[in-house]
């Protein structure tokens, strides 16, 4: 597993001063790119053949959120290639082995110039360490809303901070969108994401109108972001854990 060492930093913590989810989803993605780029399969490799790795579903489970300044070892390691899918998972530990968060992604290999996923190469699969998959429950990659009616929350213009080096919205950008859309009672002391899911649809650019509908089904709650035609750019899906409860 290809593993990188950093301390939780005051821009990355959230108001009860621990790791902001955002703040770990960002960790992990930095944790593949860093991994890629020292395997000489990164950003300029694909960018030459005009191929971007595309994130098409996140599932995170968090033990615990670091606090404020602890030592951490951020890991992935990919498990599978299948035709133009990329299998990878990730990995968050204290510097003493405590699992703080662990997670399952799916990735597909795309053609930027035509606009359809791409093979990869042998010579990108070889370069890569196909490891075992990492011991967890397994969600499924297509997640269900809620079977009530959703509630519509303020539209949304892309800004050029949401997007990436492909331009289109960041996978990361989508999570944040979500969060503050939340209403106040998921953000009270104690509450946190247990296990976050996400499902990416369809690639939002700048000037996209994003309007999100929420779904709550007690503590849990999907968030839709959706284009103009009501179709989803992103699903996400948020499993709260009460801590104040737990104690």
């Amino acid at each position: 597993m290809y593993t990188f060492n950093s301390r939780i930093r005051y821009s990355e913590i959230d108001n009860k001063g621990c790791l902001s989810l955002e703040a770990l989803l960002d960790y992990f993605q930095d944790c593949s790119t860093f991994h890629s780029e020292e395997l000489g399969v990164g950003l300029d490799y694909l960018r030459n053949r005009h191929l971007a790795w595309v994130l098409s579903a996140w599932q995170i489970v968090t033990e615990r959120y670091p606090k404020l300044g602890e030592e951490v070892v951020i890991g992935t390691a990919p498990y599978a290639f299948k035709g133009f899918f990329g299998y990878r998972n990730f990995l968050m530990e204290t510097l003493q082995g405590e699992k703080l968060a662990y997670a399952n992604t799916l990735w597909t290999l795309m053609d930027m110039e035509g606009l359809h996923p791409a093979k990869p190469a042998k010579e990108m699969m070889e370069v890569y360490t196909i490891e075992e998959k990492l011991p967890m429950k397994y969600a499924p990659r297509k997640i269900i809303l809620p079977a009530l009616r959703g509630v519509d929350t303020e539209t949304l213009e892309v800004k050029r901070r949401h997007l990436d080096t492909n331009n289109h919205v960041n996978n990361g950008q989508y999570i944040r969108i979500a969060l503050e859309c939340l209403p106040q009672s998921y953000c009270k002391e104690g509450m946190v994401v247990r296990q976050m899911r996400a499902e990416y649809k369809r690639q939002a650019h700048l000037k996209d109108k994003i309007y999100p509908v929420i779904y709550e089904d007690g503590k849990i709650a999907a968030v839709s972001l959706n284009n103009e035609e009501k179709q989803p750019y992103c699903i996400v899906e948020l499993e709260f854990m009460d801590m104040g409860e737990e104690s």
